[in-house]
C-alpha cells in the first residue's frame, strides 16, 4: 500500500477510498500525534482539553465525513468547533487567530464532487510537514486515545467562525474598492457566501456567478479549473477583471478585461513587484515550485528579484518561506501565500490584494500582467498508468532526455506524478506554441504506452 498522505491532506473517492471508517481512525491517530509532547504539558499546565477547529467545504459526503472527523476527535478527549462550510484559508485562520491546538478541513479543493478529503492544520495553522504525515499515519495502527466520562471530548458550533474570517480579510485592504466592478466565480464551493461579502463589503461591485452549491455540483463547469463562464461574463458586463475560486477558496486565478486567463505566476509577479516597490517584500525574494514559468523567473530577475524553487505543494512553498523569511510565494496554480496575512493559499485574499493593485496604480490588471511574458506552456495529463513505474522506465528516461536536449535553454521537460490525483503530469515550456504541444504529445503518448495498467 502506498502513502495515504498525498501532495494535499488524504484524498480519495469518498465512501470507497476515503470511509467514515477511515476518518474516524485518521482523526484518533492525529488526536495522539498533535497533542503530544511540549504542547501537551502546555495543556495539562492550562487544565484544559485540547482544542480543534472542524470545517467542510459544501460537497454532499463532507456531511458524513464531517461527523466522522468530530467522532474521532472527540472520542479521543479533543473539544470540537465546527466553524461549518468556509474556505480552507478561514479554517487555518481560525486555529491561528483563536489559539486552537490544530485544524481538520474536509475538502478535495478543485477535485469533482465525488471526490473529499481531509486537511490538517497544526497549531499555528500551518499544514503539516511530511515527517508530522508520517507519524500520524503509522500511528494509525496504534490504539486509540479512549477516555471515558467527563474526559470526553465536547463538539460546539462555531457560530461566528465566518464573520471573523470576513473581518481578517478585510483588514488586509488599505483603501476602498468603489469604482471596480469585479465578477466572482466561486466554484458552487466554500467561497460562495464569503467572497461577494469580502468584495461588496471593501466597496467593490460584485457579480457573482457558481455561488449555489448543492452538494454535487462543486467545480462542475465553474470555478479555476473551468474558466470559460467566467472570461464569458466579464466581456459580456465589461467588468474590470474576474476572479475564480477552486472548491475551497484555497487559490485565485483571474481573467482581464478582455477575458484573457492571468494565472498564478502573473499574480504573483504582480504582487512581487508590488511590494517591492513598497519596501514589504523580505530579502527581494519569491518562493515558487517548479512548475512555474520560465517567464516569471526571468521577469523577476530583470527586477532583481530572487526566486527560490520547492517541490509542488503550497505547504512546500510555505516551509521555505519560513525558512528564508521571505514573505510572498505560491503556484502557478493560483496558490499564492502572503505570510503578513495567512499561512495558507488565500484566494478570497488575493482577489482582494490584486483589486488594490489595480487601484493603487491606476493601471488595469491586463496592463500589470503584461509585466511578465509567459513562455508557452503546455500540460498533459496521462491517466491509467503505473505512477510507480514512471522512475525507473528506461524508455520513458530517453524520451524526457531528447526533448530536454532539443528544447536547450529556450525551453524544458517536467514529468511527475500527481500528488492529488491518479495520474502523470507531462509539462513542456517552449519558445514556441507548436514545438510545445508536439514535445508533450511525444512524452504523454510514450508514458502511456509505456506503463499502461494491465
Amino acid at each position: 500500500m502506498g502513502r495515504l498522505f498525498g501532495t494535499d491532506g488524504v484524498r480519495g473517492l469518498a465512501n470507497r477510498e476515503l470511509t467514515a471508517d477511515i476518518v474516524v481512525r485518521l482523526c484518533q491517530s492525529a488526536a495522539l500525534v498533535l497533542t503530544k509532547g511540549r504542547h501537551a504539558q502546555e495543556l495539562k499546565a492550562e487544565g484544559r482539553r485540547p482544542m480543534a477547529v472542524m470545517a467542510r467545504d459544501p460537497r454532499v459526503s463532507g456531511e458524513f465525513l464531517g461527523a466522522a472527523v468530530a467522532a474521532g476527535l472527540a472520542s479521543s478527549g479533543i473539544d470540537v468547533f465546527d466553524a461549518g462550510v468556509v474556505p480552507t484559508p478561514a479554517a487555518a485562520y481560525l486555529v491561528r487567530e483563536g489559539g486552537f491546538d490544530f485544524g481538520v478541513m474536509v475538502s478535495a479543493s478543485h477535485n469533482p464532487a465525488p471526490d473529499n478529503g481531509i486537511k490538517f492544520f497544526s497549531f499555528g495553522g500551518t499544514k503539516l510537514p511530511d515527517e508530522v504525515e508520517d507519524r500520524i499515519e503509522a500511528m494509525m495502527h496504534e490504539p486509540p486515545l479512549a477516555p471515558t466520562g467527563g474526559d470526553v471530548g465536547r463538539i460546539q458550533r462555531f457560530a461566528d467562525a465566518e464573520d471573523r474570517y470576513l473581518l481578517h480579510l478585510l483588514k488586509t485592504v488599505d483603501r476602498d474598492l468603489a469604482g471596480l466592478h469585479v465578477v466572482l466565480d466561486c466554484a458552487h464551493g466554500a467561497a460562495s457566501a464569503i467572497a461577494p461579502r469580502a468584495f461588496t463589503d471593501a466597496g467593490a461591485t460584485v457579480t457573482v456567478i457558481g455561488d449555489e452549491p448543492d452538494g454535487l455540483n462543486i467545480n462542475d463547469g465553474y470555478g479555476s479549473t473551468h474558466l470559460e463562464k467566467l472570461q464569458e461574463k466579464v466581456v459580456e458586463l465589461g467588468a474590470d477583471f474576474g476572479i475564480a475560486h477552486d472548491g475551497d477558496a484555497d487559490r485565485a486565478l483571474a481573467v482581464d478585461h478582455a477575458g484573457r486567463i492571468i494565472d498564478g505566476d502573473r499574480i504573483m509577479a504582480i504582487l512581487a513587484l508590488s511590494m517591492k516597490d513598497e519596501g514589504t517584500l523580505a530579502g527581494d525574494t519569491l518562493v515558487t515550485t517548479v512548475m512555474s514559468n520560465m517567464g516569471l523567473r526571468k521577469a523577476m530577475t530583470e527586477h532583481n528579484i530572487t526566486v527560490l524553487e520547492t517541490a509542488v505543494g503550497d505547504r512546500y512553498v510555505l516551509e521555505e518561506l519560513e525558512r528564508s523569511g521571505a514573505r510572498l510565494g505560491g503556484e502557478q496554480s493560483g496558490h499564492v501565500i502572503l505570510t503578513d496575512h495567512s499561512t495558507t493559499g488565500d484566494g478570497i485574499l488575493t482577489g482582494l490584494q490584486l483589486a488594490r493593485e489595480v487601484l493603487k496604480t491606476g493601471r488595469s490588471l491586463a496592463e500589470l500582467a503584461d509585466q511578465i511574458e509567459i513562455f508557452p506552456q503546455v500540460l498533459r495529463n496521462v491517466p491509467g498508468v503505473d505512477r510507480s513505474a514512471l522512475e525507473s522506465n528506461d524508455a520513458v528516461a530517453a524520451a524526457i532526455s531528447r526533448a530536454s536536449e532539443e528544447l536547450g535553454d529556450s525551453g524544458r521537460v517536467m514529468v511527475r506524478s500527481s500528488g492529488t490525483e491518479a495520474l502523470i503530469r507531462v509539462m513542456v515550456e517552449a519558445s514556441d506554441q507548436v514545438t510545445a504541444e508536439r514535445i508533450a504529445d511525444e512524452v504523454a503518448d510514450l508514458i502511456s504506452a509505456e506503463l499502461a495498467l494491465p
